[in-house]
């Protein structure tokens, strides 16, 4: 077994191959990956999205075929921005919900259906599946559907997100393809020299004292930010950073923002 694929709703990954280890990050339903190493019970993948390696538990693992994992290497699988019900048509099982983020390879829009493995699923419902061209207010109503999620290390989805995941799925859910840590995503885009300059959907990242990027949100109008600190929430953004509405203090310290979605016109 060298590539696998999820076929549940979420796969947690871990730094040790051990259940108590933390989780560094999550694998969506139908993101598929390289399976570097296995133990008893414990594979240690390369997930193809992002790049990330951590270790899954074996029985969360779908196989895949290497000319499946080549297939689904060459295609832009579409990605769902709600929360969906689908069935197995083997009639295993009865519906079972996937989260936002999850990605839907080989999907049939006229017959509603698509495959994993040996395996077909429908949607409960007729959905819109496609990748879109990226826009501003579309990712920042994303982002408003995230409001009020808590925060998790390692988190991917609306039921616990890290402030570098939750960037990462906005801009997969339309289309752009992000790092997963805040230091990778802070290397990508063009640089947005002052704060009056910025624009909705602009990424904003943070430093600690050490100078190390620590934090990012998504930049909102009338200088606001929404972002994972605790919970998915909107605060204040200012040249000197985030303005914390709540407390009434500065709690990340600006570093640097960068524009990812690209204007008309622009090279």
């Amino acid at each position: 077994m060298k590539y696998g694929i999820s076929s549940i709703s979420i796969i947690p990954v871990r730094n040790e191959p051990s259940h108590r280890s933390e989780m560094v990050t999550q694998v969506l339903f139908g993101e598929h990956f390289r399976i570097l190493e296995c133990l008893i019970s414990w594979c240690r993948i390369e997930l193809a999205f992002d790049g990330y390696i951590g270790w899954v538990s074996k029985k969360n693992i779908t196989p895949l075929k290497k000319s499946e994992f080549i297939n689904l290497e060459k295609i832009n699988a579409p990605v769902i921005s709600s929360f969906e019900k689908i069935i197995p048509s083997s009639g295993q099982q009865t519906s079972f919900t996937i989260v936002p983020g999850s990605s839907i390879p080989f999907y049939n829009a006229k017959k509603n259906r698509f495959d994993i493995a040996d395996e077909t699923y429908k949607f409960e419902d007729q959905v819109k599946l496609s990748v879109e061209k990226p826009d501003r207010n579309e990712i920042q109503k994303t982002a408003f559907s995230y409001l009020h999620s808590p925060y998790l290390w390692g988190g991917r989805t609306p039921f616990g997100t890290d402030c570098s995941g939750f960037i990462q799925i906005l801009f997969k859910i339309h289309g752009m393809r992000l790092p997963r840590d805040a230091q990778q995503q802070a290397k990508q885009g063009i640089l947005v020299n002052f704060i009056t300059e910025a624009k909705e959907g602009d990424i904003a990242f943070f430093d600690n004292d050490e100078g190390k990027i620590e934090h990012v949100g998504l930049l909102l109008k009338d200088n606001q930010i929404i972002h994972s600190s605790g919970k998915v929430r909107i605060d204040n953004l200012d040249q000197q950073g985030i303005f914390n509405t709540d407390t009434g203090t500065y709690s990340h310290n600006l570093r640097v923002i960068k524009r990812i979605i690209k204007d008309e016109g622009m090279e």
